[in-house]
């Protein structure tokens, strides 16, 4: 097989072997990223939209505590994706941490649906007014949702930069297809998010909880098999480094040290070593950019 099929920056499949360019990779592989990214933001904005209501109608907490709860969780959401990149980039990678990530994710929206559904598991209702919710009921509704903010750490880092590994940056055609696969994947983030404000939130109010959360708890399912089932098309990158941190520290006192030097005209001389070795070593070969020039 011609050496020049294979991509250039080094990416290989599942068990670490050299990929094809022309079998892997590019929007037959992101195709099955961007649907999931749907699904995903329709679930995320389908509890935090209207997350308020609930917990003040439902739950009868004052709107100050409710509104210092919903933050309190939407803050944690945001913050555990640190933690979630670090855990892919130092020890499973992307693929490995995405997956056990969402399925911890679909775990926390199936908790939530029960939570609202089960008549057990959440106050009793009339038509009118909803009585009081016992601790345990509210304990296991706001485990739910930290379950969710558990799962959204390890995918919400990590399967975007995923979508981004699959174009090698050393083809002009594939960097192209890169920006439009940004372009597709906000597109796809914000329809979630526009589908889930104005349809989820009235099926909540006027349907019922569980329905409203079972929707997207359903969409997401569906589009992790999706995803699953494109895994044969997926490229990863090569991973045999050292601590991020380490490498972080080792970058920039490199560049300090090197600050002098004059860059040569011809990119390629920047790369000491031949293509070929960056397969066998398990190293990323970087497109070189002037970016942070």
């Amino acid at each position: 097989m011609d050496s020049q099929e294979y991509t250039k920056d080094g990416s290989v499949d599942l068990h670490g072997r050299p990929v094809l360019a022309s079998r892997t990779g590019r929007w037959r592989a992101c195709a099955f990223l961007v649907g999931y990214e749907a699904f995903e933001r329709m679930a995320f904005y389908g509890v935090a939209s209207n997350l308020v209501v609930y917990l003040t109608t439902q739950l009868h907490e004052d709107t100050v505590s409710s509104v210092r709860n919903v933050n309190n969780w939407a803050g944690s959401v945001w913050l555990t994706p640190i933690l979630g990149a670090y855990i892919a980039d130092a020890y499973f990678g992307r693929f490995w941490t995405f997956t056990v990530s969402s399925l911890v994710y679909v775990l926390g929206m199936g908790l939530l649906t029960m939570a609202v559904s089960i008549e057990s598991l959440r106050p009793t209702c009339t038509r009118e007014t909803c009585g009081y919710a016992t601790p345990s009921q509210v304990a296991f509704f706001y485990a739910s949702l930290y379950v969710i903010a558990v799962g959204a750490g390890g995918t919400k880092p990590n399967i975007s930069t995923f979508g981004a590994d699959q174009f090698d940056d050393f083809d002009r055609h594939e960097r192209k297809l890169k920006a439009s696969f940004f372009n597709w994947w906000m597109f796809s983030s914000f329809l979630g998010a526009l589908i889930a404000t104005l349809g989820l939130v009235y099926v909540q109010e006027n349907v019922s909880w569980g329905v409203g959360y079972g929707i997207p708890t359903t969409g997401l399912v569906v589009s992790l098999l999706i995803f699953y089932a494109g895994a044969p098309n997926y490229r990863h990158k090569a991973r045999k480094a050292e601590s991020p941190a380490r490498e972080i520290v080792k970058v920039w006192t490199t560049a300090f040290a090197n600050r002098r030097f004059e860059l040569p005209d011809d990119p390629a001389e920047l790369f000491e070593l031949e293509p070929r070795h960056y397969l066998h070593a398990g190293k990323r070969r970087l497109h070189h950019s002037s970016s942070f020039r």
